[in-house]
């Protein structure tokens, strides 16, 4: 359970820091990493990106709230 948990931190950083490059520089990592779509534009591998990031958080939240 703790290798999940610190999956789950590693990719919920790196969430964090695509919302730092948006905040910062209107720069949308997982667009660009999507299939280069134009910033606010979504496909079903952004999206999918997106999901995993929010579960990730989720789960990491949960792990060290429950710890």
């Amino acid at each position: 359970m703790e290798t999940l948990a610190i999956v789950c931190i590693i990719i919920a950083a790196v969430g964090a820091l695509n919302w730092g490059l948006v905040g910062l520089f209107k720069f949308d990592l997982v667009a660009l990493i999507a299939g280069g779509k134009k910033f606010g534009e979504v496909n079903i591998l952004s999206r999918l990106i997106y999901i995993i990031v929010a579960a990730a958080g989720v789960i990491a939240a949960v792990y060290y709230l429950t710890d």
